[in-house]
This record gives structure tokens, sequence and C-alpha cells, in this order.
């Protein structure tokens, strides 16, 4: 039985815009509450290697008076977001490059659409292998619109605008609580950005300044720690939540019978409950996060019944699926869907994770499996999580690393 609280860290996915943010501006940039996580330690690795002076602590301050520099290649292979450094370089000094960006294997995540955006805002753009060249004199502001929503498309893009010439829409930005927090750092550091009905707006100026921002929890910690009290006959109090970044994941979890109350800030979820079958779909925001699929595929593999769920994201995005199999999970892959049918218990195996949402529904399903579950590549789960381990130990999971 698990019992106690459990404190929601910052989100990573708001902290690595941020922190690329910091690139715009020769003022200090001050970050609360960044989770100490792999990605995190990529993303100032990536800044200290531009120049910026980067003290950590705390809090992370951040001054990039004078950016140039070659980061290493494994910093850009290390993860996804490191794209996320293009477009405040090009739009700060009017040159930035990169390499081909890595991160997990969750199927086609291209970054042509930033590509594409950034040269109709006037950038020359080069491709020499793994390598991405752009040059711009200054970028100008224009309309914008995606071949379909992309979150870090929209990141890059808004942030370049921040500092182009004349105003920029994008007719079809994603709304993520992540890319709002991101918005509500640039304000602060100066930027004109609004959001309305036709899209959003920003209107380029000469030059940012510095500011001081707290980072908002982490809706996907939380959702999984939602998912381990309803799994785990416990009683788990969540702190630091913002519950209305979650509404999805609470719409289908009280679809699935899962016991939990909302206050302002906090979570009480109660284990113990019998499951309910489900169809789910994962979408853009507000609709239900596909980096809460493979969490949610263990919590359904428990409900009676026949579930499904389609993977709107990436369609890709099952290969935990085949690892939770060889536990005991009764489970089918068809074309970009899973059904999933009742099984009575898991068991424990040896499992490898492939990716870092993966890696948390591995933890999940050991957590709730009869006998001992031991995790291969276990690393990805720390490009994400916070002291996850620490925190699972602490409201009394028995887990050992090695």
């Amino acid at each position: 039985m698990l019992q106690g609280p459990v404190e929601i860290s910052g989100a990573k996915n708001a902290s690595l815009p941020e922190l690329a943010a910091s690139l715009l501006t020769t003022e200090e940039v001050v970050l609360e509450r960044v989770p100490r996580v792999k990605d995190v330690e990529t993303m100032l690795e990536l800044l200290l290697e531009l120049g910026a002076e980067v003290h950590t602590g705390e809090k992370i301050r951040i001054r990039a008076q004078e950016i140039g520099g070659e980061p290493r290649e494994e910093l850009f292979s290390a993860m996804r977001a490191s794209v996320l450094i293009l477009g405040p370089l090009l739009a700060r000094s009017g040159m930035g490059e990169i390499l081909w960006p890595g991160g997990c294997s969750i199927g086609k995540r291209p970054i042509d659409f930033h590509l594409d955006a950034l040269k109709k805002m006037g950038a020359e753009i080069q491709q020499e292998g793994s390598r991405i060249k752009a040059r711009a004199k200054r970028l100008k502001g224009e309309r914008i619109r995606f071949p379909r929503i992309t979150v870090t498309g929209t990141e890059n893009i808004m942030m370049a605008a921040t500092l182009a010439k004349g105003e920029t829409l994008i007719e079809n930005p994603a709304r993520e609580p992540e890319v709002k927090d991101l918005a509500l750092l640039l304000q602060k550091m100066g930027a004109e950005i609004g959001w309305e009905k036709d899209g959003l707006h920003i209107e380029g100026k000469e030059s940012l300044g510095g500011a001081q921002h707290r980072v908002i929890p982490d809706r996907i910690e939380a959702g999984t720690f939602l998912v381990i009290g309803a799994l785990s006959s416990s009683f788990l109090l969540l702190k630091n939540v913002y519950p209305g970044h979650l509404t999805a994941v609470f719409q289908k979890a009280k679809e699935a019978g899962v016991d939990f109350d909302i206050g302002e800030n906090w979570i009480e979820v109660r284990g113990g409950s019998s499951f309910r079958s489900l169809i789910l779909e994962t979408e853009e925001y507000p609709g239900f996060p596909t980096d809460m699929q493979a969490q949610m595929m263990v919590l359904l593999c428990f409900a009676e019944g026949e579930s499904r769920i389609k993977e709107n994201i990436f369609p890709e995005r099952f290969r935990h699926a085949y690892e939770l199999k060889k536990m005991g999970a009764d489970v089918e892959i068809l074309q970009g869907k899973a059904i999933i049918r009742n099984v009575r218990k898991l068991k424990g195996t040896t499992v490898k994770a492939t990716d870092l949402r993966a890696s948390a529904s591995l933890v999940i399903a050991g957590l709730v499996a009869e006998g001992k579950t031991v995790i291969e590549d276990i690393f990805h789960l720390k490009r994400g999580y916070e002291d996850f381990f620490g925190k699972l130990r602490k409201i009394g999971a028995e887990i050992r690393e090695e």
C-alpha cells in the first residue's frame, strides 16, 4: 500500500522553451521551480556552450550577454527540445545553427514546420547532412499556418517573432499550458503577445529585457501519480497541481471509476476501486494528452470489459504495449489503435523502457505486478521526471536502482 503526500515538480515541457527564451535578451532571466531532470541539464549545457552565464541553485539564473559557439553534437542528439534554440538565436543574432534533434522514439516528429515558417519570415536555411544553418538580417512578421498543430513549432516561431519586424500571426497555434506559460514569460520580458480567436498575435520588438518567472506544475507528472494512486490501493495527496490543466485526464479517470477529489491546488486519490472500460483518443490540448496514453493503458488492463485507445498524435507510440504483454497484459495493436482487455493480474518480469512515458507506464505496472519487475534502459525516465524513485520510496514503494 502506498500512502502520503507527493509534491509535483515544475513542468519539464515548460522549462525547456523558457530556458531557450533566455537567448532572446542580454539581461538576466531567472526561473523558479525548474525540475532537475536530464533534459534540463542538457539544455543548460547547450546554453553554456553558446556563451551564456548559467547559475544553478534553488533558482536558475541565465544571462546570455554574448552568444556564439558550436555546442557538442551529442547535446542535440540527446533531446528533441534542442530545436528550440534555433528561433531565439536567429531572431537575436541573425544566425542560428543546430544539428538534427534527437529524443524519444515515438514516431515521426519532423521539424520541417519550424524551418518552413522561419523561411516565410525571411530566413535563408541550408541543410548539410544533419547540420541546419539559418541566416536573416532581421526576421519579418508573417501569417503562419502550420500543416498541423505543433507544440514546439508554435514555441519556436513565437520566440522568433518577438524580435521580428512587424506582427506575426500564428493561425493554428498549440494552446497547451506549457505554450501559454512560455508566452507569459515572454510578456514579462517585454514581448507583445495576444491570444485571439483568429490565433496567436506577436508584435515584434527591437529588444527584450530580463524577467523572473515561476514554472507551472507538471500536469503529466500529476496525471502519472493519479494513475499510481488509483491502482495501488493507496491514499495519495498530490500537491502543487493546477487542476485546470488536467480536465481531459480527470474526465476519463472519472469515467473509468477512479476515486479522487480536486482542490484549488491539490488532488486526493484513493485506490481500491474497480475500473470500467473506456474508449479514449489522444488529441491536442485541451484533449486527452498523448503523454498520458501509456500510463492510462496500464490502468485499463484492470478495467472490466474491453477498452480502446486511438493514438492521434503519434500513431506509432505503442511500443510499451509489447512490454506490458510480457507481463501478462492482453493488448492488441491494430493500425494506430490499441485494444485492451481485462486481466486479473500482471506478473513481474524483465522489460525494456523505450521512451520517457513508456518508462513511467512500466514502473506503474511493476508497482502492481506480482513478483519482481526489472526495467532496463530506465535512463529515459530521468529525462522527464524529477526524483521519481525518491518520491515513490517516500510513499512506500520498494524500488532499487542498479
